[in-house]
């Protein structure tokens, strides 16, 4: 009994440390770019903040980086916490565990990235794709604080809980369906023109390596 209690401590412990160092990342977010922190926090109920960021560097700014960095943290505990309620793969769930998955969430992430901006090289649409790249982010990277408060209900108050799984799941895809949807919408007359070179990218660039990702959590 003593050393299943020791273990779970240990478990809290490094989760902690995770949720820690996440939080770490958006209260610099939020005392280095307050404006921009303020107009991010409403971003599913008012496009100011796409507005008024969706500028040059806008990929590379700080509080971008900041923001992807706590959402890769979040999203990779998510998906720990996942798997340890519902059992996806076979091998146990460990802090190894978690540091291999984060890694392959990096290379997955900017993987993807380096391929959007090199197709939009090749196609001449470095603005258009880097605007539609940004929002993309922008809707992820808020998502991610529903995650953060997932993560930490499953940490310490509901764990095990398949019900905050799937409201988080839920309001996840809620959150990014409207930023696709705000996306295609403000690009509707490029996609309209483009309608073949989209599906393309649709199947290449976001379904296939979605597929692939999954299959690789399932072994």
């Amino acid at each position: 009994m003593k050393e299943v209690l020791l273990r779970s401590i240990e478990n809290i412990d490094w989760i902690t440390l995770i949720l820690c160092c996440s939080i770490t990342t958006l209260v610099l977010a939020k005392k280095i770019y307050y404006g921009r922190f303020v107009n991010f926090i409403i971003l599913p109920f008012n496009n100011k903040y796409i507005f008024l960021y969706n500028k040059k560097d806008k990929l590379s700014h700080w509080f971008t980086i900041f923001l992807s960095i706590f959402q890769l943290l979040n999203f990779t505990l998510f998906l720990y916490f996942i798997d340890s309620v519902f059992k996806l793969s076979h091998h146990i769930n460990t802090p190894f565990t978690y540091i291999i998955t984060l890694g392959i969430l990096i290379t997955f992430f900017f993987s993807k990235l380096i391929l959007h901006l090199c197709n939009a090289f090749v196609f001449n649409m470095q603005g258009a794709i880097s605007e539609f790249l940004f929002k993309k982010i922008s809707y992820f990277n808020y998502s991610s604080l529903i995650m953060f408060v997932a993560n930490i209900l499953l940490a310490y108050i509901l764990k095990d809980s398949k019900i905050v799984i799937y409201i988080t799941v839920l309001l996840i895809a809620v959150i990014n369906i409207l930023g696709w949807v705000t996306a295609i919408r403000n690009h509707q007359k490029l996609i309209t023109n483009n309608f073949f070179y989209f599906i393309l990218y649709l199947c290449a660039l976001e379904i296939a390596p979605l597929v692939l990702l999954g299959d690789y959590f399932k072994d």
